[in-house]
């Protein structure tokens, strides 16, 4: 398209007093909260109660708008008995004086309850995306319910078929025109939605949002009450019609909305005040129709003041530049029309009828489809061309200035739009049970509910802890068994499995799952809840230790063979995510690998360090070569773990958090007869009157040359030891009695 040559205003410095422009650019963010199972959306599930309403009310308004009320509620004859479906959809859409207060109550209460959240929250966002998935869901509400009100009247027809034929004949085109009027009839109920929502926002909202939010409104909650909100693209020709001003929409249209944008644009840029030349980067004077105003005075601009002399000179440039890129005459046709759409617009198309307005050949043609009706007259078309070919002078001007406010209200909306439209598309509305469930489980679900539909929510996991005892040799313990005639599923069940899952409700623990040879179990950190989930986790692995001792010493004395246990805790700050695998979950989370490796024994580790004659359980190793590997070392290094529990160090860390640990000094072997470790006690609450004692040890990795096991240098990185030999705790108790007694 052609540029289109600025036109600069006069230099006489009354006519050059620089308006004081105001600048919008809309915008909406959902920043902050969390995506969903996608990892792109948002995750939003409605009150179904809300749905369910929303649906009946749609249905209602678009079968009213549609006129097809009487067609639905239709009774059929005998000789067509009525169906179970036409029954309950009869039910559907019998209006009752009560409806449309009944769903805008639901629809309050469940703005309501969102903004209620968002306070408890303390995140007006989280608002905000209630009331997109509202819009989106009503948006979608509007396709689906008029492809089921059309589905209804067609299954309506096929019980007529048969009887009553001059009935079905005008049932038939009842049908058909709602079919054809479909855009009309959803604008109408869009509209009356809009207008639903606006009220609701300023009778209720608006206020309790201030009340809870302060005065500072959020800026996407004003992108809400938009005429636009409920089309896809704002270029409705009737809506813009009604509320704004109605531009071409047809490729040979002269006033389409982005040839009126390039205008007004060159319309700023000549008003030789400070303004980008780039037509992009004027949106955001473009956006507030406040500017009309202050360019033009709304068209009717006084010259009592040098203001007003400077704004009636720019409303005459702005007149000059509409009739220079001949847009004037469809100005004032778009205005004209409007009155002629109510008679005329059954058979006319609107953009038809304007044209016919400025353009003879075109007013024929719509002449001739008016009176080949013969119901309807051309009168009110002849006057209306009438009036826009006699509009002169002040008229013109006021035209002029009504247009400009009106293109940039429409313009400020349809920005405000794109904004919108690119907020709902990272919205997903779930409807799906198992998706649901799915985000549920993962902390990644938004759900809007109403109050009578909301059950009381857990607690919101802050952290976990994963225990892991893994059998050592359990394949070779199974054949040991099995060439023994015994059955190993019942020795691990009756020796190990059963006597943990006795322990669990003991520490709060779940069950994760069981590998055969490994059980691994959970206990989670809930807020509001004491934070002792490792501390209980330690004494639950000693409790576990000691029931397979326990057991260990009875099987061996018949001649069984013993079982040989390897536990690891691992902590993490954070709640664990879950996958779906039909209707069982299972659990995602670092922790899971870590207490694997903490658990774990080394075959060449255990081979060096056999007999064990150290009331320790658990070491670490480092080889030379290893440590040549500079940082990725510690994916090398070697553990030892048979019949003891090893805490990763961020468990550690929380644990002296979660208890007080006191520094220690026992007389206990030394590895290597240089090992410098460090112990700590702690009390831990297993009840209201039920304590357990926990001893710590902390100790250094040690280097070691692969071919004989030597010690090479102690390294600097730490491993801890939830101490599981009774010989330690009985020493313990010795000093402590020996120590009494000296005392």
């Amino acid at each position: 398209m052609p540029r289109i040559p600025i036109f600069k205003l006069g230099s006489s410095s009354d006519d050059n007093i620089p308006p004081a422009l105001a600048s919008y650019t809309p915008t909406l963010s959902l920043e902050g909260l969390t995506v969903g199972v996608d990892n792109l959306r948002h995750d939003v599930h409605l009150s179904p109660k809300f749905t369910d309403a929303a649906r009946a009310h749609i249905a209602r308004l678009i079968a009213r708008h549609g006129d097809v009320e009487g067609l639905l509620a239709a009774e059929a004859t005998p000789s067509a008995p009525r169906t179970a479906f036409l029954n309950k959809l009869t039910t559907v859409m019998k209006p009752t004086k009560s409806e449309a207060s009944d769903f805008k109550s639901v629809l309050t209460e469940l703005h309501v309850a969102s903004l209620n959240r968002a306070k408890a929250e303390n995140n007006v966002t989280i608002d905000l995306l209630a009331r997109l998935a509202v819009i989106k869901f009503l948006r979608l509400e509007l396709n689906s319910q008029f492809a089921q009100v059309l589905e209804r009247g067609r299954m309506m027809l096929k019980s007529y078929e048969g009887v009553r034929q001059q009935k079905a004949l005008e049932y038939r085109e009842r049908v058909a025109s709602f079919q054809v009027r479909k855009k009309i009839i959803q604008r109408k109920t869009g509209q009356d939605l809009f207008l639903l929502l606006r009220d609701i926002e300023k009778e209720t909202l608006a206020r309790m949002r201030r009340s809870r939010f302060g005065e500072n409104d959020s800026e996407g909650h004003k992108l809400l009450i938009n005429r636009l909100v409920l089309s896809e693209d704002g270029r409705d020709d009737y809506l813009c019609a009604e509320q704004y001003v109605m531009l071409g929409n047809w490729e040979r249209d002269p006033d389409r909305f982005i040839r009126m944008r390039e205008i007004s644009c060159e319309f700023l840029r000549s008003l030789q005040i400070d303004l980008p030349d780039d037509d992009a980067e004027l949106d955001p004077w473009l956006n507030a129709p406040e500017n009309a105003h202050a360019l033009v005075g709304g068209g009717t601009a006084s010259e009592s003041t040098p203001e007003g002399r400077s704004q009636k000179a720019r409303l005459s440039a702005w007149v000059r530049l509409l009739e220079d890129q001949s847009v004037m005459e469809y100005v004032i046709a778009s205005y004209e029309a409007v009155p002629l759409l109510a008679e005329y617009a059954s058979r006319i198309n609107p953009q038809q009828l304007k044209n016919a307005l400025v353009d003879r050949a075109e007013c024929s043609r719509v002449e001739r489809l008016i009176l080949e009706g013969g119901r309807l007259s051309a009168n009110n078309l002849y006057a209306a061309v009438g009036r826009v070919a006699s509009c002169r002078g002040g008229d013109r001007a006021k035209v002029a200035g009504r247009f400009l406010r009106d293109f940039l209200r429409y313009h400020r909306d349809v920005r405000r739009l794109e904004a919108l439209n690119s907020a709902l598309d990272s919205i997903n509305l779930i409807g799906n049970a198992k998706l649901r469930e799915l985000s549920k489980v993962n902390g990644t679900l938004y759900e809007f509910l109403l109050p009578e539909e909301q059950k009381p929510t857990e607690e919101r996991a802050l952290g976990h802890v994963i225990i892991k005892a893994d059998i050592r040799d359990s394949s070779r313990l199974t054949r040991s068994l099995m060439d023994s005639g015994l059955n190993p599923a019942s020795y691990f069940s009756l020796n190990f499995y059963d006597p943990v899952n006795k322990l669990l409700p003991k520490y709060g623990a779940s069950k994760v799952f069981i590998e055969g040879d490994a059980v691994i179990l959970a206990l989670h950190e809930k807020e509001g809840e004491p934070g002792f989930a490792v501390s209980r986790a330690c004494v639950l692995a000693r409790e576990m230790v000691e029931i397979v001792r326990g057991y260990n010493e009875l099987v061996t004395k018949v001649g069984l063979p013993p079982l040989e246990l390897g536990v690891g805790i691992a902590y993490q700050e954070a709640a664990p995510l879950y996958l779906m695998d039909g209707e069982k979950r299972i659990m995602i989370s670092e922790a899971l690998n870590e207490s694997d490796r903490l658990s774990s024994c080394n075959k060449r580790a255990r081979k060096a360090m056999e007999p064990l004659g150290s009331p320790f359980h658990v070491y670490a190793f480092q080889t030379v070569s290893d440590a040549d590997a500079g940082e990725a070392a510690e994916d090398f290094v070697m553990a030892f773990n048979l019949g003891g529990i090893r805490l990763s160090p961020a468990a550690f860390q929380k644990l002296r958090k979660e208890i007080s640990l006191e520094s220690i000094t026992l007389q206990l072997p030394e590895l290597w007869g240089s090992e410098s470790f460090q112990l700590f006690r702690g009390l831990v609450t297993v009840d209201n009157d039920i304590f357990r004692k926990i001893v710590l040890r902390e100790s250094r990795v040690a280097q070691v040359d692969p071919r004989n096991f030597t010690l090479q240098k102690w390294t600097e990185k730490s491993y801890y030891e939830v101490c599981s030999d009774p010989a330690i705790y009985e020493q313990l108790e010795n000093e402590k009695a020996a120590a009494a007694a000296r005392s």
